[in-house]
């Protein structure tokens, strides 16, 4: 009959009950916690878009919906709807960088700390 495995004698475990493994975990539920916390506050995060000095503006979540669109009047010429789709367009790449942003400014600390990710 075999001895049971003791997982201790891989990762260094003690006399005195210490595991170094136990350490680890416990920082990896902390930054599970932390993700999982800046992961809330981007999705509940509101980020407006601008193109044309505000001429026209979309605002949107951390998480990619689009949940207002305003134009102006001023931009507004049946004559030339092509300068309005241009607009709409670079209204909706600037909230695609400011989401960005925001992701990075939440997430990379924490990705900061995991081997791999930072």
């Amino acid at each position: 009959m075999t001895d049971a495995f003791d997982p201790s004698a891989l990762f260094g475990g003690g006399a005195d009950g210490e595991n170094p493994m136990a350490g680890l975990l416990a920082q990896v539920q902390q930054m599970q916690t932390q993700m999982e916390s800046a992961q809330q506050e981007i999705a509940a995060a509101e980020v407006t878009g601008t193109a044309g000095n505000g001429l026209v503006k979309v605002t949107g979540n951390g998480t990619g919906d689009i949940t207002a669109v305003e134009i102006s009047r001023d931009v507004v010429d049946p004559e030339d709807i092509e300068t309005l789709q241009d607009l709409v367009i670079g209204a909706l790449a600037d909230l695609a960088a400011r989401r960005d942003e925001l992701v990075s400014e939440k997430m990379g600390p924490l990705a900061g700390g995991m081997p791999g990710l930072g």
